[in-house]
């Protein structure tokens, strides 16, 4: 993959705001010394991050909300 696009991370993300939220919790792990998921480049934290999630390494978790009846 030359470039990752948003649209190659949407494609395993529901939306813009969950992908934001969840490429920022991977970043600040990758800078705290948690190993990359993909082969690691030259590219900014941010951008190996953004591959991960473009190849279905990184998943965001779905919250269920449960009504008490």
């Amino acid at each position: 993959m030359a470039r990752v696009t948003i649209e190659d991370c949407l494609k395993n993300v529901d939306n813009r705001f969950t992908l934001v939220h969840l490429a920022a919790k991977r970043v600040r792990q990758v800078r705290e010394g948690a190993d990359l998921l993909v082969k690691a480049s030259k590219n900014e934290d941010v951008v190996s991050v953004l591959r991960e999630i473009a190849a279905g390494r990184i998943v965001a978790e779905k919250n269920v909300e449960q009504d008490d009846e």
